[in-house]
């Protein structure tokens, strides 16, 4: 059995994907060959996890040309896949998979892509729309329709013995005790603006758990959030605030550094889902999105979001121009929130 899986576009979205591909493993076995098809920026995501046989690299705009819609057709093709199970919910990968001739193609009917599937799933709609549910359960409601058994929604990433040592040498340069007392904070919103939370609130709960909880803070960050993270840095003034911003930007030695934290403190972003998948509690400061579409029963949390008309926008820019769902929530919330998740031990 060969099965062509087209993986999530976003880093929380792939996280979140992981309790179907353990489902997929589990239920057609060793034998079968499973290959992850996904961004290229997401390589380092699932290494480490036993589910895939192979990763490929599929990014419509990329100058390889090998990456492109119909090179990877083209290679489908000669693979000769049983299978395309499609977790994203675009009409492209559904026509690459039609061109790649996977004799059976799964998925939601979205998009126009329901002519092309051959195993259709709906999702749940009333007279507004469709119904807001988690995106884990929405994952492995394909792997049901595929004969999959019941499988835990726990999300679930790992590291290589190379992430482990490069993080040794991350938290020597920083000068950080690898056995725990350190809260991770995340500011970063690649989604857009509006899930931004200001950064000097950041820097002024970073000096607070410092000084009243007794953790370090790791502030972690991409190659686009530099600045920001060495501004968390400055505002907070303690030496026990230290950034990722002059450290290896890679995914792994990223990983390797959220697993030896004790909790994480994040924007609605695909970092959180991260912490998650490597065991972390959570503190998830959210916007413009409503917490049920990231709701997960396993997972230590507090989902802060503020009863305003305007929330569940979905907009990359606040439309309003006063951004008030990330600007009112007050440093002192999300720090009760913290010291919340930090006094309880896990089960």
């Amino acid at each position: 059995m060969k099965i062509a899986i087209f993986l999530p576009n976003w880093l929380g979205d792939l996280a979140m994907a992981t309790p179907t591909l353990r489902a997929l493993r589990r239920h057609f076995g060793p034998q079968a060959y499973l290959v992850g098809i996904l961004r290229p920026y997401l390589a380092d995501v699932l290494n480490g996890t036993p589910w895939l046989d192979a990763q490929w690299f599929f990014n419509p705009h990329a100058k390889d040309r090998s990456q492109r819609a119909w090179a990877v057709a083209r290679r489908m093709r000669a693979e000769r896949f049983d299978m395309a199970v499609l977790l994203t919910n675009s009409l492209r990968t559904t026509i690459v998979a039609w061109l790649g001739r996977a004799k059976e193609r799964i998925g939601y009917v979205r998009y126009g892509r329901g002519p092309l599937l051959t195993g259709k799933l709906y999702p749940r709609r009333d007279e507004r729309g469709i119904l807001p549910e988690p995106m884990v359960a929405t994952y492995l409601e394909l792997a049901r329709a595929l004969g999959c058994g019941d499988e835990s929604p726990r999300l679930e990433l790992a590291t290589l013995e190379t992430d482990e040592r490069s993080a040794d040498g991350v938290f020597e340069r920083l000068g950080l005790w690898k056995g725990g007392g350190i809260v991770a904070i995340n500011s970063s919103g690649a989604y857009g603006g509006s899930k931004l939370w200001p950064v000097e609130y950041f820097g002024e709960l970073a000096r607070r758990i410092v000084a009243e909880l007794e953790q370090d803070v790791l502030v972690m960050c991409g190659p686009k959030e530099r600045d920001v993270a060495r501004r968390i840095v400055e505002l907070a003034a303690n030496p026990q605030v230290v950034s990722m911003a002059d450290q290896p930007m890679d995914f792994g030695t990223a990983k390797a550094c959220i697993r030896r934290c004790r909790a994480m403190v994040s924007t609605d972003s695909g970092p959180r889902h991260v912490a998650a998948a490597l065991g972390l509690p959570v503190v998830t400061l959210f916007g413009p999105m409503r917490p049920i579409w990231s709701e997960n029963p396993t997972q230590r949390a507090e989902n802060l979001v503020l009863d305003l008309d305007c929330i569940g926008c979905h907009r990359r820019v606040c439309p309003l121009g006063h951004h008030r769902c990330m600007r009112d929530l007050t440093v002192d919330r999300v720090f009760a929130a913290t010291k919340k998740l930090l006094s309880v031990e896990p089960s």
